[in-house]
Order: C-alpha cells, then structure tokens, then sequence
C-alpha cells in the first residue's frame, strides 16, 4: 500500500511547480494565463530546453512514486508534443500557451495514484468519486429506465412465419 500522505504532499509540491510552469502570470487584456515555460519559449534554441527541465523531474517524480508504465508514456508523450512543437519559432510559443504540459501530467499523475490507492473499492463508488454520473444525461438515463420497466404483451410461442410459407405453398 502505498504512503498515500506522502505522495500527497508530493503531489502538492509538483501541482505548484506545474503551476508555475504553464499558469504563473495572467496576460492582461487576454485574460490568459502563462507561465515560466511559456517566457522561456520565447529564448531561440535554450529556451525550450531549459524548460524541458521540470518536466522531467515531474516525470522521474512520477516514476519514483509508482506511476505505471501507461502513465509514465503518456507524460512522456505529453512532454515530447510539448518539446517537438515548441521548436516551431512563433507557433510553438503559442502552442505553449495552451497547451500545458506539466498540469496535464500532474494531473495524469493524480489520476493513476487516486486510482491505484484503492483498488479493493467497489467500482461503484470508483465511479462515482471520479464523477461518472456526470457522463450520461439524466434525460437518457429516463428513457433508458422508460424502456426498461415498459410492460411488453406476450410474444407467440410459435415463431413461423405463417404468411410466408402459404405465400410458396400456392405457388
């Protein structure tokens, strides 16, 4: 079982530094936010490979916590998206903006960990703690319920279809 205090209080410390990597500062008339990766994006060459830096150490944080193989590649891929378009000179800038890497992953990495911190839980209540029933409609969930509980007349034991056989009989 894993320290699940510690790991929330390592979670906590990764949360900020991604907060300070992707949202940090809010551009004002935009009402966007950005943070250090986005400015260091703006330095050719170095910016974006000093950048690369903390989002690293929150994938190795991941690993070091028991995060899974599946986890570990999709931060990873984030990270490379991340990386590959922020070489565009002006649309990787913009890209960063939007694109935040490091609260993805921080947020995938929650994920995994909340997830595998219980697992003896009833699928019940793991659906419900990850707002499942927000998913379906309660309009649908009606009809379904309409159709389900719709008294139906009784069906004929003998299924043959008797029109289509007279039908070749004459014939």
């Amino acid at each position: 079982m894993p320290d699940t205090a510690h790991h929330e209080h390592r979670l906590q410390s990764l949360q900020r530094l991604a907060h300070r990597m992707d949202r940090a500062f809010r551009i004002p008339l935009i009402g966007t936010r950005i943070g250090w990766d986005s400015i260091l994006g703006l330095i050719p060459g170095v910016g974006d490979a000093v950048a690369l830096l903390p989002a690293g150490y929150i994938l190795l944080s991941g690993h070091r916590m028991g995060a899974s193989k599946g986890t570990l590649v999709r931060m990873a891929a984030n990270i490379g998206i991340d990386a590959l378009v922020g070489t565009i000179p002006l649309a990787g800038d913009l890209f960063d903006i939007g694109w935040k890497a490091n609260t993805r992953n921080v947020a995938l990495l929650r994920r995994h960990l909340e997830q595998s911190a219980a697992p003896d839980e009833p699928l019940a209540k793991r659906l419900a703690r990850r707002g499942f029933s927000n998913l379906i409609a309660p309009k649908d969930l009606a009809v379904f319920s309409r159709f389900a509980t719709r008294k139906r007349p009784p069906r004929p034991r003998n299924r043959q279809h008797s029109g289509l056989k007279t039908a070749f009989s004459d014939s």
